[in-house]
């Protein structure tokens, strides 16, 4: 019965909200020519689920994927894989147009090399086809309201899970393991601590300590100080001397698509 119930309720949150749209949709071909493998793929969302994460983390990230290129092809997805964590499909691996429509952003790790990268991307790649365990029915109705009325300091904790079942998943969980996996810092603790090196008596040093996994969202990729933005658009030797003009201003209530008579503004 439980599982039952599970399985309505991840169907019914993982339904996209009626006229929810992004106001600036990612480029597939500007976005397929500057990822690599490693990088992490933050994204907006338009789904009932996605919604009470924006506002449980105060982000514009709902969901977050790791960008494995051609590794793991057999599972799925095409050349340009990604591993994500699905609330009805767990672990999966997809490709990038499962994202089109969609307002996205790139978070990549500085420094890897060949090996840690490999070691990262096998790490989420050896928990393809982990689910959610649908029968803990606390765990999925949390997301049924969009703002669910929590206090700040409790929104964090709403999101991590609570039964331990080592199967389960979320996006942001499973990649931070990953990187935890090789030691990269992601947002880290950081204490200062006495340095042990004997000619430098006195001198300060500071010594990071992992958070818990299950403490990581979305957004602390794109706030980490130790992963740099990539924007598709201005990757591509942007240049806001070739952008055409139309002749009107657009208000709130046009949206962005409204015809226009365009004007090239040399």
């Amino acid at each position: 019965m439980l599982g039952y119930l599970g399985k309505w309720l991840s169907h019914y949150l993982s339904q996209p909200l009626p006229g929810a749209r992004s106001l600036t949709p990612v480029n597939l071909e500007q976005l397929a020519a500057c990822i690599a493998p490693g990088d992490v793929l933050l994204v907006e969302g338009n789904t009932r689920i996605s919604t009470a994460i924006k506002y449980l983390t105060q982000s514009t990230w709902s969901h977050a994927a790791l960008y494995v290129g051609e590794a793991y092809a057999q599972a799925g997805g095409g050349e340009h894989g990604l591993i994500e964590v699905d609330i009805r499909e767990g672990v999966r691996r997809i490709g990038l147009d499962d994202f089109a429509g969609q307002h996205c952003r790139i978070c990549r790790p500085v420094g890897l090399n060949d090996e840690d990268r490999q070691a990262v991307i096998d790490h989420a790649g050896q928990r393809l086809g982990y689910r959610y365990d649908m029968r803990n029915i606390v765990d999925l109705a949390r997301y049924l309201l969009p703002e669910p009325p929590v206090p700040m300091r409790w929104r964090r904790r709403m999101l991590a899970f609570g039964s331990g079942d080592p199967t389960r998943a979320i996006c942001s969980t499973l990649i931070a393991q990953a990187f935890q996996s090789i030691r990269y810092p992601i947002l880290p603790r950081v204490a200062p601590a006495q340095s042990l090196d004997p000619g430098c008596w006195g001198c300060e040093i500071e010594v990071l300590y992992p958070r818990h996994f299950s403490h990581f969202v979305p957004r602390d990729f794109d706030v980490s100080p130790y992963f740099q933005v990539i924007k598709p658009t201005l990757d591509a030797h942007f240049d806001y001397r070739r952008l055409i003009w139309g002749d009107t201003q657009v208000t709130p209530d046009d949206g962005l698509d409204a015809p226009q008579n365009a004007k090239d503004r040399h």
